[in-house]
């Protein structure tokens, strides 16, 4: 029998629990191995925005590193055992404290926020890229659930495709003929919204040929996980290849009629393209002269804001 002075023995911890911290741990050490589109920029505007997330990291660290140092210094100088460390129980107010403690985060958050101010008026989305070479003009829907992209000066129009040439700043006109959306090149930089009867501008820019991800960064339904589409950044002389094969790949025409049709939901499309497009295609859809698309069903998602934002 155990003695009625002698303390309980502590029970063996289950390692369990620590079996699953460190599961965690490698797991997402395994996600950071992913590749980080934002933080390996290819264009103009991604170094900009991938300037400005690393800045605003530093600046903030200013603060947590130094703030974690001393939380744990205070914790090791104050224990039970430092016979050194002074108490002072009738300590109540230092005004010299108080201005280091409040001072400190005001001027780092000043200088946070005059950073992405600047950054983010020299990224504006619709201000034009200096270029030698002029903008290429793409105008861009997003329907239920896929990309749609007409090339007004080309007469040629792609589904879940995006082909720029490398080095040619591209001037992106943007609506949405359902809900609302998000186009997203995270490779190249700034995310826009796509909103029904509105435009929306975004200029962006490959410096170099390769392949990339484009998405759609808001939910949207059903099918918003296979709401994808790749961008080929090709050199002009291919790129004005590929213009001249699908002119002359005896496709179908983009118009009012194969719009109908194109806006109907459907899930993880596979890109395809259009020979020529009806003029003026665009500004209807903008202007809904041609009718929206039905988006989520109101019924399945009551009260919803996928309802609002469709215009429901």
């Amino acid at each position: 029998m155990r003695s009625p002075d002698r303390p309980p023995r502590l029970k063996a911890r289950s390692p369990i629990p620590l079996a699953l911290r460190l599961w965690g741990l490698l797991a997402t050490l395994a996600l950071a191995g992913c590749q980080p589109n934002v933080l390996d920029p290819q264009g103009q505007v991604g170094r900009g925005d991938a300037t400005i997330l690393i800045d605003s990291v530093a600046i903030m660290l200013a603060i947590v590193v130094p703030t974690g140092i001393v939380a744990l210094a205070f914790a090791w100088w104050f224990r039970a055992s430092n016979t050194r460390a002074i108490h002072l129980p009738e300590f109540e107010y230092s005004g010299q404290i108080e201005m280091i403690t409040w001072s400190i985060p005001l001027l780092t958050i000043m200088l946070l926020g005059g950073v992405t101010w600047i950054g983010s008026h020299e990224l504006d989305p619709a201000q034009p890229l200096a270029a030698k070479a002029a903008p290429l003009e793409v105008q861009v829907v997003s329907l239920d659930w896929k990309w749609l992209f007409f090339y007004p000066a080309q007469r040629v129009a792609s589904v879940n495709r995006l082909v720029i040439p490398a080095g040619v700043p591209v001037h992106f006109a943007l609506t949405s003929a359902s809900v609302m959306n998000a186009f997203f090149i995270p490779d190249l930089g700034s995310m826009i919204y796509t909103m029904n009867r509105m435009k929306t501008d975004l200029n962006l820019v490959a410096d170099n040929p390769g392949e990339f991800l484009g998405e759609s960064a808001m939910f949207s339904g059903d099918g918003f996980a296979g709401m994808h589409f790749n961008v080929d950044a090709v050199p002009p002389d291919q790129f004005k290849a590929w213009v001249d094969e699908t002119r002359n790949s005896g496709g179908k025409t983009l118009d009012s009629v194969a719009y109908k049709a194109l806006a109907k939901q459907s899930i993880d499309v596979a890109p395809f393209v259009f020979s020529d497009i009806e003029p003026d295609l665009f500004q209807k859809i903008l202007t809904q002269a041609l009718p929206p698309g039905p988006g989520p069903e109101s019924a399945a998602y009551p009260d919803s804001w996928l309802a609002w934002c469709g215009g429901k």
